[in-house]
């Protein structure tokens, strides 16, 4: 390692990060299943996303905030996989210290604004079945692009208070991080100075991107399921909860491994059990999420099709 400039206050100039495994012959296996992953990935978000653009069915709200999820999802495993695929067939991995803190930021970032879309997703459900009679209106144009907006500056601002703050910490060596991505809570395994204050921004942001959100999602689907019970039809409460089952289920998979991977700050070493969760985060939810929406959902199934057979709705 070189010896850093004082503006940087570190000396650690790159980090080494281990992968998933240091043994040569599963790197080529791992490679070969995350690059299907990642073009498996890839590929069905962006199905998704043109079934949504020539599908008029689709030309709704709830299609609207679904192909931006989609767009986040090919963002999300784009920023992590690519880099890992590279470090896989050269069989070692260094990251220049500002490309890790990048890497830092826009997956954050990404995630981010995940976390509130899903939040938005919820609050179009909840207009949608509560209040059919005014839907088209609280949930126009304008106030879609507001909801995206709104998201992308609170994700932001999260994304940049902790790349700021990780900056500024002293990076005096070792400089290798026990993950496959440069992640807040093995980067602050190797800091040589007082972590406090990131452990507090941590606490704060997953508070904001994770549990007000949950409280949010979980108020909106309460009064639904109120609303949706009181429909007398067993048909139409079939349709009803049909709309909401494949949001739900990606809520479940998303959160249920954000906080585990975020809200145990008690946590001080890194083990294998915290990378099959990264592995999950990164790669298995945005590779899951076009098959949960498409799987029980006709309107969908039916754009898709026409879509690879290129016919015209």
């Amino acid at each position: 390692m070189e010896a850093g400039t004082s503006r940087n206050r570190t000396a650690v100039t790159e980090f080494i990060l281990l992968g998933l495994t240091e043994n040569v012959g599963l790197q080529s296996i791992l490679f070969v299943v995350f690059f299907f992953a990642y073009i498996v990935t890839v590929g069905g978000n962006l199905s998704i996303i043109s079934a949504i653009s020539v599908e008029p069915k689709l030309h709704t709200p709830m299609y609207y905030f679904l192909g931006i999820l989609s767009l986040l999802d090919i963002g999300c495993i784009t920023v992590t996989v690519p880099p890992m695929l590279v470090c896989l067939l050269v069989h070692h991995c260094r990251v220049p210290y500002a490309a890790c803190l990048s890497q830092l930021f826009f997956f954050h970032l990404l995630a981010g604004v995940d976390c509130h879309l899903l939040t938005a997703m919820a609050y179009d459900r909840y207009l949608a079945i509560c209040q059919p009679l005014t839907y088209s209106t609280r949930m126009s144009r304008e106030v879609q692009g507001a909801l995206v907006g709104i998201c992308c500056t609170v994700s932001f601002i999260n994304a940049l208070t902790h790349t700021v703050a990780m900056s500024v910490l002293d990076f005096c060596g070792p400089n290798t991080v026990n993950n496959f991505y440069c992640d807040l809570p093995p980067l602050f395994q190797l800091s040589c100075s007082s972590i406090y204050l990131n452990g507090q921004l941590l606490f704060v942001g997953a508070t904001f991107m994770g549990v007000i959100p949950m409280i949010l999602i979980s108020v909106s689907y309460a009064h639904v399921a109120a609303a949706v019970l009181r429909i007398r039809s067993a048909e139409g409460r079939k349709k009803a909860f049909s709309t909401c089952g494949s949001h739900l289920t990606v809520v479940c998979f998303f959160y249920g491994t954000g906080f585990f991977s975020y809200m145990r700050l008690d946590s001080v070493s890194a083990s294998d059990k915290d990378k099959g969760i990264a592995v999950f985060n990164t790669v298995l939810n945005p590779m899951l999420n076009p098959i949960i929406y498409s799987l029980r959902n006709p309107d969908v199934q039916g754009a898709l099709k026409r879509v690879l057979t290129g016919k015209r709705s």
